[in-house]
């Protein structure tokens, strides 16, 4: 039935089926705060055409509105749960519009059965601070006690509203450690994987 249908389809019919089917996808990247998350997502969202919707960047936001550090915003959070809700409520909805990579720590869950592959990064944690004080011009002491209180914080946070331990790694597909990559290999291996998948699809 479904072969019958496709071969009454104009060429301009067939085209635009295939590329409804193509905005369909969703990647979720998810990963410890220091793994590279946002920069991988940005660049194999820009290689692969794909929007790109960052939890990260959405709770740093809210929290520069509140003119709070990360850390006292993660505390914040604990005793407010629509932070959560807003945060996951963009998630799926962003998920459910397709063409898409989705960056968080909850992405893979809250994205479900809409997407395609579920990716983790991954890196010790004197890397990820390492990164972090660099990126956000701290010193190393600073970022490893705001890193460490932020992750304590979520992990509390996603058991408690969701019952979600973040520390169970078997929803994904892929789990890459960063710290044997270059950015730039990172996102190859990234693109190469959902470039595999998508060609098996179809």
């Amino acid at each position: 039935m479904v072969a019958s249908y496709l071969l009454r389809l104009s060429e301009g019919e067939y085209c635009e089926l295939l590329e409804s089917c193509r905005m369909k996808r969703v990647i979720t990247l998810g990963g410890l705060h220091g793994t590279g998350k946002s920069s991988v997502a940005d660049g194999v969202a820009e290689l692969l055409g794909l929007r790109r919707v960052s939890a990260g960047q959405i709770f740093r936001q809210l929290a520069e509105e509140r003119n709070m550090s990360l850390e006292e915003f993660s505390e914040f959070a604990e005793g407010n749960e629509e932070i959560d809700n807003l945060l996951d409520n963009t998630l799926r909805f962003e998920s459910k519009k397709g063409n898409v990579i989705l960056d968080g720590q909850l992405a893979a869950w809250m994205a479900g059965e809409n997407a395609d592959l579920h990716i983790f990064l991954t890196a010790p944690l004197e890397v990820r601070v390492r990164r972090i004080a660099k990126r956000d011009g701290t010193n190393f002491n600073y970022a490893l006690e705001e890193t460490i209180t932020r992750e304590k914080s979520e992990q509390f946070r996603y058991r408690s509203y969701y019952d979600i331990d973040v520390t169970d790694l078997s929803i994904y597909d892929l789990i890459i450690n960063t710290e044997h990559y270059s950015l730039d290999e990172v996102i190859s291996i990234v693109k190469l994987a959902v470039e595999i998948l998508f060609e098996t699809e179809e």
